[in-house]
C-alpha cells in the first residue's frame, strides 16, 4: 500500500482542540487584557480579595513553622546575649565589690599605721615598722613571723608593739625574716604596774581558747585590784621601755582560803590578725662609771719614784 494513501490525521479521542500557537496567543491577549483592565477600572480587585482571603488559612499555616523557627532562633540569641550581660555584670560587680574591700582595707591600714606612727612619735627609743607575714608552724606555741630580719638591724629580745599597745617580744632572728613571741604565749614574762594603784607585778602569757590572756600571779589578797584596770610596763626587766599599754584587768578571782588573788587580764594589742607592728631597738644596758679619779700629776710622779722622791729631782751637791 502507498504511504500516501494512509490518513495521518489523529483520533477524535485524541484530538487536543486548536493548536498551540493559537492558544498561546489567546492567553496572551487574554493577559493583556486583564492588566490594562486592572490598571485602569480596577476589575480583578474583587476577585484579587476573594483569592486572598480563600488562601489566608492556607498561608498562616504555611508562615507558621517559619515564624516558631525565627522566634526560637530570636531567644536562643537573646538568652546568649542575657547571659554574657549578666555575666559582665556579676565581673563587674565583683570587681566592684573587691575595689571596695581593698578601699576599706586600705582605710584601715592607713588608720592603724598613722596610729603606729603617732606611738613612735611619743616613744624616745628608735623604732622602725614591719609586716607580719603569716603564723608560726607550731601548734604549740603563739609566734608571728615579721618581714624583717638581721639585715635590717632587728635583735634579738627587741619589744614589739602595735597601734594599741604591746604585742609581745623577738624571740628568733633570722638574715632576712624574724619570729616574735606573742605576749599571750605560755613562756612569755612581762613586768607590769597597775597605772591606778602602782602595785608592780609579773604577767604570764596564758593562751586560753577565748583568744589568750595573760595572767598576774602572787598578788597579795590585800591589794586593790579591779576589773579595768590597766597594766603598763614598768621597766625594771630593761626591756621594754616603761609607760607601754599591756593589758586591761578583767577578771579577779578571790578565793577565801588562800592569801594570793588570780587576775586575768586581755591584751590592749590586737593579737589575732595583726598587720603592721613596731620594732624596738632594745634599751641600752647601763654601764658603770669605771673612770678613775684625776690625780695631781706632780703628786702621781712623786709616789710613783722610789723613797716618794721626784724622778726629775737634782741631787744635793755637798758644800766644799
Amino acid at each position: 500500500m502507498p504511504l500516501d494513501t494512509l490518513d495521518r490525521s489523529p483520533p477524535a479521542f485524541f484530538k487536543q482542540g486548536p493548536s498551540s500557537l493559537s492558544r498561546l496567543l489567546l492567553l496572551a491577549a487574554l493577559a493583556l487584557f486583564l492588566m490594562v483592565a486592572d490598571a485602569r477600572f480596577h476589575l480583578v480587585q474583587p476577585l484579587r480579595a476573594t483569592i486572598a482571603t480563600v488562601l489566608y488559612p492556607a498561608q498562616w499555616l504555611a508562615l507558621q513553622p517559619v515564624q516558631w523557627a525565627r522566634e526560637f532562633g530570636g531567644y536562643l540569641t537573646d538568652l546568649k546575649t542575657a547571659r554574657k550581660t549578666e555575666e559582665a555584670a556579676r565581673r563587674k560587680l565583683a570587681e566592684q565589690s573587691m575595689r571596695a574591700g581593698q578601699v576599706e582595707q586600705l582605710l584601715l591600714e592607713n588608720t592603724r599605721l598613722r596610729e603606729l606612727l603617732g606611738l613612735r612619735n611619743r616613744l624616745e627609743v628608735p623604732a622602725q615598722a614591719a609586716e607580719v607575714l603569716y603564723d608560726a608552724t607550731d601548734p604549740y606555741s603563739r609566734r608571728v613571723v615579721i618581714d624583717k630580719g638581721q639585715l635590717q638591724g632587728i635583735a634579738l629580745g627587741a619589744p614589739v608593739l602595735d597601734e594599741s599597745g604591746v604585742l609581745g617580744q623577738v624571740t628568733r632572728v633570722y638574715p632576712f625574716v624574724s619570729e616574735i613571741t606573742l605576749l599571750i604565749d605560755r613562756d612569755q614574762v612581762i613586768p607590769v604596774v597597775n597605772t591606778r594603784t602602782g602595785v608592780r607585778s609579773v604577767a604570764h602569757g596564758d593562751p586560753a581558747e577565748r583568744g589568750g590572756a595573760v595572767e598576774m600571779r602572787y598578788i597579795s589578797s590585800s591589794e586593790s585590784v579591779e576589773p579595768g584596770d590597766l597594766l603598763a610596763t614598768s621597766g625594771i626587766d630593761g626591756i621594754y621601755p616603761p609607760g607601754l599599754p599591756v593589758a586591761r584587768v578583767s577578771d579577779v578571782d578571790r578565793h577565801g582560803d588562800s592569801s594570793f588573788l588570780r587576775v586575768r587580764a586581755e591584751p590592749v594589742a590586737r593579737l589575732e590578725g595583726v598587720r603592721h607592728v613596731m620594732i624596738l631597738a632594745p634599751l641600752p644596758e647601763p654601764t658603770p662609771d669605771t673612770t678613775p679619779p684625776q690625780a695631781d700629776p706632780a703628786a702621781a710622779e712623786t709616789m710613783a719614784s722610789p723613797g716618794g722622791t721626784r724622778r726629775n729631782a737634782e741631787p744635793r751637791r755637798s758644800p766644799r
